[in-house]
């Protein structure tokens, strides 16, 4: 009892000494977080209940990156088989207590409403890179075809509630770290037929507005007042913005409620317009350094569980801003993603930061170490 008690008492007093943070990497996410409240304030019409609300995440988001920055590596490593069975659980739940508009995604606990699905952004790659830092790399079939497998079961879970945008995400992360453990291009390239000859399978068991936002994303036009509605004025807002746009507050599609989901997922378009190409230019600029700078954290890693899952945490992030970048340009179908950092979201921001945290975390028990 008393040794169990002395180690937590060691566990809380490294907690609250000042961790090794990434100056660079932590100014940067300050930085994007700051022009996000920005853009937000400016999308919502300086509604101060969305921005406090938002400022206030971002608060919690930090806090929740402060103290896992504390915890080492080798924690994580030990936690995450029961932090992912408590995902599953979690998506099971929301299957049969889930809440939402359109659909049920979210897991209402009477002091706080979340979203569970946003937990596998993290617990994914966690779990992946656990179970192939335990066997030699390159892994195996047998291996390969097990990962898989715990890739695909939180994947169908929230597919069927329906999000597919997440189950995408979710897929991209834990595929991340497998591709990052050694896979040849050879076999890289069967498992990518594999999927596409799996195509008309996943079509067939699309739901009806699904298959309606990938042939909207072919021809817009073709339902201008209906499926084809966001892409449309999406691309209205982007190409009127110019180089310098129209101003704080000025953009006509966001304020005269044209462009929906103007706070959230197609807020680019929104900065787009009111501050144009340059301040678009310069958020995708922070986004490469934040991504770069965490891929280069994952190269220092001190082992493969710490690299697999530092490089799955970066290149998941690079998705984000990729997805919703072509979503909001018509290049992507509409999913629902947002804008890390920039897109109103309690739940998103939270849980991004806290995947900022696990990548403090590997900088400061990296492989050289002063």
């Amino acid at each position: 009892m008393s040794r169990t008690l002395l180690r937590a008492e060691v566990f809380l007093r490294r907690l609250l000494l000042r961790p090794r943070l990434d100056l660079p990497l932590l100014a940067a996410l300050l930085l994007l977080a700051a022009l996000g409240l920005f853009f937000l304030a400016s999308a919502a019409d300086l509604s101060w209940r969305t921005i406090g609300g938002q400022a206030l995440r971002f608060v919690i988001g930090f806090a929740v990156l402060y103290t896992i920055a504390r915890v080492p590596p080798a924690q994580f490593r030990r936690w995450t088989p029961p932090l992912y069975a408590t995902s599953l659980l979690l998506l099971l739940l929301v299957l049969v207590h889930g809440e939402g508009s359109g659909a049920d995604r979210w897991l209402n606990l009477g002091v706080v409403r979340f979203q569970p699905s946003e937990l596998l952004k993290l617990t994914m790659p966690m779990m992946v890179a656990w179970y192939l830092a335990r066997r030699p790399l390159p892994p195996s079939w047998r291996d390969t075809g097990a990962v898989l497998l715990l890739i695909a079961l939180p994947a169908v879970l929230i597919a069927k509630q329906p999000d597919l945008g997440t189950a995408l995400l979710v897929v991209m992360a834990g595929a991340f770290a497998l591709f990052l453990s050694g896979l040849s291009l050879r076999r890289i390239g069967l498992m990518f037929a594999v999927l596409l000859a799996l195509l008309p399978v996943a079509w067939h068991h699309m739901h009806d507005y699904q298959r309606e936002r990938v042939l909207t994303l072919l021809n817009p036009e073709s339902d201008p007042l209906g499926t084809g509605w966001h892409i449309i004025q999406s691309e209205i807002a982007v190409g009127s913005g110019g180089v310098l746009g129209k101003g704080f507050m000025q953009g006509t599609q966001a304020q005269l409620q044209f462009l929906p989901e103007h706070t959230t997922d197609f807020i680019l378009a929104v900065v787009g317009e009111e501050f144009g190409l340059a301040a678009v230019l310069l958020l995708l600029a922070l986004y490469l350094f934040i991504i770069g700078r965490s891929l280069w954290i994952a190269s220092n890693a001190r082992d493969t569980y710490a690299r697999l899952l530092g490089g799955a945490l970066a290149l998941s992030f690079f998705v984000y801003v990729l997805v919703n970048g072509g979503m909001i340009s018509g290049l992507l179908p509409v999913v629902g993603v947002p804008l890390p950092l920039v897109s109103y979201g309690g739940t998103s921001a939270v849980s991004l930061l806290a995947g900022f945290g696990v990548l403090m975390s590997i900088h400061a028990h990296r492989k050289f170490m002063k």
